[in-house]
């Protein structure tokens, strides 16, 4: 049993059918209060999506917050391992999301199967994954983490019980060197976006702007995160610019998130990090790139495409995140259904 997405029928509405003078925010909105409509949107959604949500947020705490609210309905403008989240936390809602193909690499790069027989090969070890994965992998894991609990999680681990970690070997490795875990074994995934800023580029641009502080997601690699001033999850990079020193700041993480930090701190300059060539905007997500207004106003009026899970893979992959839940204290949501 697998997740599914559950496309469009064939007599549904495509892009094509939009009419071009069509008020896409206002019918939207409309079609928000029809449905009872939650919309969430993730900091690396382009503005325009994150300016209509009614949050804005990583894909945990998105998840969460819409598990609180009465909506019948989920819109989840991110990718597909977001909108299983909010269906494993929300079963009794639909789950839709405004492009079916809004992939991850790091979850394409951790196969359920190959994931299993890694686990088989290490049959002694505690396998913490992070979030970033397919619900088959979550279900076959111990413990679900993310970028902003992985550290307090691994420390509250037995120094004596070996950890496996999936699917993110960069953010393992943060991990692993904040921690002082050798026994931590590391599945070898990573980000294509994260992989793809420069430390000489970024030497340069340092260099450019030498009041300026850098301010890295764990996903990226070591030489990147060697340079930054901060380092943190998403919601911890926005946080941090907020209360920071200083006017300017460069961002090593997909540059999105500048929309909602350029609105926290409006008096703040904020750089993308750059890649190889030089330029700064390399990082853009082209998973998340896929959704757009039109897809979303579609998603609403289709009623598709729909996260579609089985019970027995829901359960099964809600346990490792209430594990996680918790292991990470009082401040968390309640536990799910």
């Amino acid at each position: 049993m697998t997740a599914t997405i559950v496309p469009a029928g064939a007599d549904s509405r495509v892009e094509a059918d939009i009419d071009p003078t069509l008020d896409l925010e206002a019918e939207i909105g409309r079609l928000r209060r029809e449905r009872n409509a939650v919309i969430l949107a993730h900091y690396y959604q382009d503005g325009d999506i994150q300016d209509i949500a009614d949050f804005v947020g990583d894909s945990l705490d998105l998840s969460r917050k819409a598990a609180a609210t009465e909506a019948d309905v989920i819109v989840f403008c991110g990718v597909r391992f977001m909108g299983e989240v909010a269906k494993i936390l929300s079963p009794g809602k639909t789950v839709l999301i405004p492009d079916a193909d809004a992939g991850c690499s790091l979850e394409e790069s951790c196969r359920p199967a190959d994931f299993r027989r890694w686990r088989e090969a290490h049959p002694n070890h505690l396998a913490l994954t992070y979030i970033n994965c397919s619900a088959e992998v979550k279900a076959l894991s111990d413990i679900v983490v993310t970028s902003s609990n992985a550290e307090a999680i691994v420390r509250q681990v037995p120094r004596d019980q070996p950890i496996l970690f999936a699917p993110d070997r960069h953010l393992g490795a943060y991990v692993k060197r904040r921690t002082g875990r050798d026994d931590m074994v590391l599945w070898p995934g990573t980000c294509i976006i994260h992989e793809l800023f420069s430390e000489r580029e970024l030497v340069k641009l340092r260099v450019a702007h030498p009041e300026a502080k850098v301010a890295a997601h764990p996903e990226c690699p070591e030489p990147i995160l060697a340079l930054a001033d901060h380092v943190g999850s998403t919601r911890m990079l926005l946080d941090y610019v907020k209360r920071a020193d200083g006017d300017t700041f460069i961002i090593a993480t997909e540059p999105h998130i500048i929309h909602q930090m350029e609105k926290a701190a409006p008096g703040k300059t904020f750089l993308p990090a750059p890649g190889a060539d030089g330029r700064c905007d390399c990082a853009n997500c082209p998973h998340m790139a896929l959704n757009t207004l039109e897809k979303l106003y579609l998603a609403l009026i289709n009623d598709a495409p729909a996260v579609d899970l089985p019970e027995d893979l829901r359960r099964r992959a809600l346990t490792p995140l209430q594990r996680m839940l918790d292991m990470s204290g009082p401040a968390d949501a309640p536990r799910a259904a």
